[in-house]
């Protein structure tokens, strides 16, 4: 099981869209797909047609108590399951924020569970911060995502993310993580600084930026109110075909089959 943190501490720029809707795809693909929503704001969970406040988030099993195995969920979309999130989360940063050993807090539970995890992907639905939650997931994966908005302010988030990960590196916890890629989104063609920003990304992170670019697009943005992806809400759109055609790179990338 390969572990991914889809990660950047400014909000708004499409994790949580590119989470869900990547893992939607994947598991179309034939891929058994698990996405730990770790957003005390839950937006992965009902995004997924869960309700935070029925389920068990992964809190107590960063606490100590319990295991991983019990908490993965089937979702209405088949080879896709989710630990669902709850504001039970948000109690991490207090609980977690004197401890010296938090970084191992979910590294160590999915370490162990990765043995006998019967998905091909993890995918991590980062919360936007620079808190407890956000550096335990980025200690725990093997690769991170890192989504950028076309907008100027995200290349200076971009560059903190950067930052970030050559601290964790240099915990010692997980000095093996690796940015997996970037993937560029809400990217509007008609503007100049759409293309100013992809430029740039793809300058400066060479084959790290990803080909497919996700559009700004009204589907995408309705479709989290239905509690549906948008392979369920509206699979002709055109934030669908983006989204399907990331699936297809980022499974090249990875050296498995592409859907057809």
């Amino acid at each position: 099981m390969k572990i991914v943190a889809l990660s950047n501490h400014k909000g708004g720029v499409g994790k949580t869209t590119t989470a869900v809707n990547l893992g939607a795809y994947l598991a179309r693909a034939g891929q058994r797909v698990l996405v730990l929503d770790l957003d005390p704001q839950a937006n992965a969970t009902e995004t997924l047609a869960l309700n935070p406040e029925e389920h068990t988030s992964i809190y107590e099993t960063m606490l100590g108590r319990g295991d991983v195995s019990h908490l993965p969920v089937a979702t209405n979309l088949e080879n896709l399951h989710l630990i669902p999130a709850n504001a039970d989360l948000s109690g991490i940063e207090v609980d977690l924020g004197a401890d010296e050993h938090r970084l191992s807090r979910l590294h160590a539970p999915l370490q162990n569970y990765k043995a006998i995890a019967p998905y091909d992907y993890l995918l991590i639905d980062c919360p936007p911060s620079l808190g407890v939650l956000m550096t335990c997931a980025l200690a725990a994966a093997d690769e991170i995502l890192i989504p950028v908005q076309c907008e100027y302010l995200s290349l200076i988030g971009l560059t903190k993310m950067v930052d970030v990960l050559n601290v964790i590196r240099g915990t010692g916890v997980n000095p093996g993580v690796t940015i997996e890629g970037i993937v560029l989104t809400m990217a509007d063609g008609r503007t100049n600084l759409t293309e100013e920003v992809i430029r740039e990304v793809r300058q400066q992170m060479g084959s790290l930026a990803y080909d497919t670019v996700i559009p700004r697009n009204v589907k995408l943005g309705e479709a989290p109110s239905h509690g549906k992806t948008i392979l369920e809400y509206a699979p002709d759109s055109k934030g669908a075909e983006a989204y399907d055609a990331l699936c297809n790179e980022f499974l090249q990338r990875h050296g498995a089959l592409v859907s057809a």
